[in-house]
């Protein structure tokens, strides 16, 4: 678990160092001597206000873990290690007699060894055994066991997270998944290894790279993308958590399994092409993308009816998420607002992912699908604020803000209660503007009621959608643009792409009456806004599976306030139609992502 760290032999009394030099070198184990100078590391994890420190550090072999209260005695912690240590060594020795036996009759006399020494040391003086744990365990301070030294390490950088992905393609990024505590992730150290031989037992992945012949360094980067030459072979990392120049024990990750060829030509490889570099400011490059939850792609409905012609392995999450990260990280946005992403896959796939290429992000789950929007934003152009998610349902009922529509709904029992199982979330973030401090966006994501006849429902979702960010810029952001992005599930023919664009939608849209004379409603909607311009016009199509394709995917902007400056081209109808329909295994998902810069009026 821990690794040899050097450490300063100033740490060490003087008269201990000249005892050192001139003693025989001795081990409690009997195992080969340190090199002088070298002391494994003692971690200790002390906070200000919890009750309980912990103790971690490798002992006779094994790794030992103490939980101590913070006001307790250091002489009790240090008796303990002690009594611990003789006894472990008593029970060794009576193994060893057992083994060889004696003879009838015979006695042996029962000497119990004196526990070892073990004293704690700071600047060369031996610390009080009255002192509490709290004060006495400093970074720098050295732990004493008989003969062997530890270097006290207080609050160190430390990986409480440490994994690599399930999966390996050749061509995509392969990123770890690492939290770092008391560190920074943009300060660790990394270190790529390839094995050099094919189908290598577990155990030849247990010595340090360094000193292991059956591994080749491959790189030093946070994330690494492998080559077509390290098809079926297993990677390595080993990482370092730092902060600063100060830094902690290293962790060693092998992979699952090797890596395996990639699909070839993927659907968003050409328009990498247009992303190559980071859009300048004022402009700002954004994305939304519906990603396909994993809750849904898994599904008996999609493997036989919505999906046959996907192969199987492509509709696996692990595999999908290795195409994901690699678009996404292609496109080198600012923002990006994803929906159906699993909560799973926001912390343990997307964050750490988009983390190591520059990117923050905040996620709103809807409760009873377990997915929801995500929102990420390029730590270095922007700031977030602000957040000011709702539930549409519950926000209807609750601010009397609607009460004007939920007046209307209410006029219709059953698309009112319709309205109300909808668990539909609206993200809503206002960012700053790093350039210019003051400068502020609200960018808002959702992804609507998805039923075909569901067009009322979802008129009044938007409606409520509206009102909530109407207010929101008035109340909090005054004057900032609004940036509304999100799967929408409704054609530019529809009444929610006529609100947002035209600002209204009168009573006699056919919307109002689209799931049926039972659930039909009738109302004027106005948006609040004034009109809205769809930033990437109206392709043909953003979702394209075997019995349905259409424009259901939009960015909306203030044209006001942000001008188009470049569209993204989406991929050709021959790329889309390759393996028949979406997802595909050149396309994780059935959406295609839209992207485009906008230029921000500075």
């Amino acid at each position: 678990m821990f690794n040899r760290f050097p450490a300063a032999l100033a740490l060490l009394p003087g008269r201990r160092l000249l005892l050192l030099l001139a003693s025989p070198r001795r081990t409690l184990t009997g195992a080969p001597r340190r090199l002088l100078g070298r002391m494994e590391p003692a971690a200790v994890r002390c906070l200000p206000g919890e009750p309980k420190l912990t103790i971690s550090f490798r002992l006779d072999g094994s790794n030992k873990r103490m939980l101590r209260d913070q006001d307790e005695p250091v002489g009790k912690v240090l008796a303990r290690i002690s009594n611990g240590l003789a006894k472990s060594q008593g029970k060794a020795k009576k193994s060893k007699k057992k083994k060889k036996g004696t003879q009838p009759g015979q006695t042996t006399p029962q000497q119990e060894p004196p526990p070892p020494a073990v004293k704690l040391r700071f600047d060369g003086e031996e610390v009080a055994d009255t002192v509490p744990n709290g004060a006495a365990w400093r970074d720098g301070a050295v732990l004493q066991v008989g003969d062997v030294a530890y270097s006290v390490q207080r609050n160190a950088p430390t990986f409480v997270t440490a994994e690599l992905p399930a999966s390996l393609l050749s061509g995509f990024p392969v990123c770890p998944n690492l939290e770092v505590e008391f560190g920074n992730l943009q300060d660790c150290e990394f270190t790529w290894f390839k094995e050099n031989a094919p189908d290598a037992s577990p155990e030849a992945a247990e010595g340090p790279p360094s000193q292991d012949a059956g591994w080749t360094e491959v790189g030093r980067r946070r994330v690494h993308v492998p080559s077509n030459h390290d098809i079926g072979f297993r990677l390595k990392l080993r990482c370092t958590p730092k902060d600063g120049g100060r830094g902690g024990a290293p962790k060693e990750l092998v992979s699952a399994g090797a890596v395996e060829a990639g699909p070839g030509v993927c659907t968003f490889d050409n328009r990498h092409a247009y992303t190559l570099k980071e859009a300048e400011w004022p402009a700002v490059r954004v994305v939304t993308y519906n990603i396909l939850a994993d809750v849904y792609a898994q599904t008996e409905l999609s493997k036989t009816v919505l999906y046959p012609y996907c192969a199987p392995y492509a509709l696996q999450l692990d595999y999908r998420q290795n195409l994901i990260k690699k678009e996404l990280a292609g496109y080198n946005a600012d923002i990006i607002c994803l929906q159906e992403v699993d909560k799973g896959v926001f912390v343990d796939s997307l964050t750490p992912a988009l983390d190591a290429f520059g990117l923050e992000g905040v996620f709103r789950i809807k409760e009873k699908q377990h997915e929801g929007p995500a929102t990420f934003y390029r730590r270095s152009r922007f700031k977030l604020l602000s957040r000011h998610d709702i539930v549409l349902s519950e926000a209807l009922t609750s601010d009397p803000i609607h009460s004007t529509l939920l007046e209307k709904v209410s006029a219709n029992r059953a698309l009112k209660g319709k309205m109300l199982r909808r668990s539909t979330v609206l993200q809503v973030s206002v960012l700053e503007d790093l350039h210019k401090p003051g400068r502020q966006v609200c960018v808002a994501n959702t992804h609507l009621y998805w039923h075909p006849k569901g067009g009322n429902l979802r008129l009044v979702q938007m409606g409520v959608a509206m009102q909530h960010l109407s207010h929101v810029i008035s109340e909090v952001t005054p004057g900032a643009p609004l940036v509304f992005c999100g799967d929408f599930n409704s054609s530019p023919h529809s009444g929610v792409f006529q609100l947002l664009s035209e600002t209204e939608v009168p009573l006699q849209h056919e919307d109002w009456s689209s799931s049926g004379p039972e659930e039909s409603c009738s109302m004027e909607l106005r948006s609040g806004f004034p009109p809205l311009l769809s930033a990437c016009s109206q392709p043909a199509y953003t979702n394209y599976v075997g019995g349905f394709h259409g424009c259901l995917d939009y960015i909306f902007i203030q044209p006001d306030s942000m001008q188009v400056e470049q569209v993204i081209p989406l991929p050709s109808h021959q790329e889309v139609t390759t393996h028949e329909a979406l997802p595909s295994v050149a396309h994780p998902s059935d959406h295609i992502a839209l992207i485009c810069d906008l230029r921000w009026n500075p």
